[in-house]
Formats: structure tokens, sequence, C-alpha cells
């Protein structure tokens, strides 16, 4: 098999760092990469604003806090996602309430999300789980119905597409973008919010950089961190987006491939294999459903075949999670007494039996997927 980890990473990410270290600039306050960065993305996903940072958790971070929730205020998110999707909402003093997933994929089920909203609801999180894009419509009808904001985790979704042809990040009030190292391209650590709001961006670029107003001196005009993008971040990414394209159109050719691969598996009442629709996926991992309820042991099987696949992509879904239980700020549970996640029943059969994933990459090749389809095609539970 072709290196999970695989990258694209060459001599121009090697130029592009030659280039700043040259110019004896490295911060982006002073510098120009960041800022020529945040230009092309915005013009890639037709934003009026892109925000660089230090992490795609710094970007989720500064939506929550565009979103301004008051400290006990409530922000409705998946339970399959990564912890950087929720650690921005109790660093803002907010409580995560979390909506059970549509069992076909794993992106928040609308439905779910609809029954959760309440008088203390500031703000709808959606994750494009692995690249496929979420029910974001429906979302943004939510939303527009009860005054909230929509927040659109891409971090594992450059270039998921919406009905109509949009960018996954823009049918929101903000989008946010990774280039963590994992993710379809990297500087390592790094992301992006985007928005077309004039507010919300004025709000974002003070939180990343200490709530400096720098056409003020130095004067503070509300609390902010320092999340910069250094300089180096922002010219390996921008050597990065020019692969961006090809990087996604790899993925999805082979990912078609697999798909049609194992068309005969899915087929038929009780089928014991659930494929992924392609539409507007980005294929970020490559997510397989075992409705029976064998997806660990169809994990060890690819394992075994040297296929990197492991099953519920989560120890448990963050519902779940110990932490719940734990103090937050020193001994203080604030701003979680007395709170306890509902079950997200989906959710948790996905992550306990169901979801099974394969890693993915755009060096993978026909031949890649011949050997992945041959090793699924051979687990007994489908011969």
């Amino acid at each position: 098999m072709a290196e999970p980890a695989g990258r694209t990473l060459g001599h121009e990410e090697v130029a592009a760092l030659d280039r700043v270290i040259r110019s004896g600039m490295l911060n982006s306050v002073w510098g120009t990469e960041a800022r020529a960065l945040e230009r092309e993305v915005g013009a890639l996903y037709g934003s009026r604003h892109a925000i660089a940072c230090a992490s795609g958790t710094a970007a989720l971070h500064l939506s929550v806090v565009a979103a301004a929730p008051d400290p006990g205020d409530e922000i409705i998110t998946t339970p399959i996602t990564d912890f950087g999707t929720v650690a921005p909402i109790l660093a803002q003093n907010a409580v995560p309430v979390f909506a059970d997933v549509d069992p076909t994929d794993g992106n928040v089920d609308p439905d779910a999300v609809a029954a959760l909203i309440g008088p203390r609801t500031r703000a709808i999180m959606a994750v494009h789980l692995f690249g496929a894009p979420a029910r974001i419509g429906e979302l943004r009808d939510l939303a527009d119905e009860h005054g909230l904001t929509l927040i659109e985790d891409c971090a594992q979704a450059w270039l998921t597409e919406l009905p109509g042809g949009r960018y996954a990040g823009t049918a929101g009030h903000v989008g946010t973008l990774s280039l963590q190292q994992w993710k379809h391209i990297t500087c390592g650590d790094g992301g992006l919010a985007i928005t077309d709001d004039d507010e919300l961006a004025r709000r974002m670029r003070l939180f990343a950089d200490k709530g400096w107003d720098r056409a003020a001196g130095r004067s503070h005009e509300s609390l902010g961190l320092n999340y910069r993008m250094t300089e180096l971040q922002a010219a390996v990414a921008r050597a990065q987006l020019e692969k961006l394209p090809g990087v996604v159109e790899s993925r999805r050719r082979t990912a078609v491939q697999l798909i049609e691969a194992l068309r005969g598996l899915d087929a038929g009442q009780g089928a014991r294999l659930r494929l992924p629709r392609p539409d507007g996926h980005a294929w970020w991992l490559f997510p397989l459903v075992l409705p029976g309820g064998d997806a660990p042991e169809l994990a060890e099987h690819l394992s075994a075949a040297g296929i990197p696949a492991r099953a519920g992509y989560l120890k448990e879904p963050l519902n779940r999670a110990p932490l719940w239980d734990r103090p937050v700020y020193g001994t203080s549970r604030y701003p979680l007494e007395g709170y306890r996640p509902a079950a997200c029943p989906e959710a948790e059969r996905l992550v306990g039996s169901t979801l099974l994933i394969i890693d993915w990459n755009e060096h993978y090749t026909s031949e890649h997927v011949k050997v992945i389809a041959d090793a699924i095609a051979s687990y007994p539970g489908n011969a």
C-alpha cells in the first residue's frame, strides 16, 4: 500500500521558506505572506474575509468568538469530531450540546439539532466529516429561523462541494479551515476562518492579535489571544494551496474507483456494506458503514492485509468522553455544573460498531484501489 501519510511537500515549499528567511521577517504583523495567503484563500472561496491563524482549533476559537456567546450559552455540535471542535466552546465559557448524527455518513442530523434549540442556544457548529458535505442548507435555515450563528468546521473538507456548486465553509456565517499535518494541505499547523460579514471578521481578527487595534497604536480594544500565523507557516501554506485542486481531484478519482469496485456489496435488502455518497466529497478519509455492526472485525481483516483501516474513528463519541465528569478550570466545573451530555444513539453505534475508515491520500493509484477492494470482498462476511 501507499504510505497513508503521503504528502505533496517538495521544492516549492523549500523555496517558499528560503524566501521568507532571506527576507529577515518571520512575523506576519509586518510580513507579507500571511496577508497574501488570506487574499488567495478568500479569492478561492469567494469570501470577503479570510483570517489566518495558528491552527484549525484556533480558527474554530475565532468562530466562537464571532458568535459572541454569553457565559453559559449553548452551542450545538456533533459528537463525532476532533476535540478541537469542542475545546473553543469551553474556552469561551459556553456549553457544548451534542446532537445526534445521520447514521449513513456521521454528519450532524438537522432534525436532531432542531429538537435541541432552546433559549440559551447561540450557535450551531457543523462538521463536514471526512470531507462529506453535511446537510448545511437545512442547518442554515434553522440558524436563520432562530437567529443563530452557523459555523462550518471544514478542517477535513477542503474544496468539499455543496449543492449549487458552492464550497463548504461559505454557506454558514463563518467557515474554518485547517492546515494541520494530516489535512489535504499542510504547513504543520495553521488555520483560516472565512466570512462575508465585516463585523464578524473584525472580532476574529482582533481576537487573533491580542485585541490589538494596530491602527490605534498600542491600544487593546478587547480580550484576545496571540493566534497569529507565522510567515513561515503562511509561505508553506501558499505553496500547498497551489497544489490543492490536484490533491482533491486525485483523491476523488481513486475514491470513486473504489466505490465502483465495491458496488455489488451494498445491493439488496440487508446489505452488509453501505458505501459513501461521492457527491461533493473531498475524501479526507474513506468511510464505510457496516449496518450489521462488524466494522471492528473488517478493520482487523484489512489491517492484516496491510491496508490502513480502523474502526470507529474515535475511542468514544465526544458526548461520552471522560472529561465531562472532571474540572474545567482549576477545581471548578464552570460552566458545566450539573451538565451531563445527552445520549446520541446513532453516533454511539457508529463509533462502537458500524463505522470503518480507510486512510486516503492523493498518491493512491488504481492498483491500490484493487488491493483494497479485493481485501474487502474477501472478508468472510462479504464473501
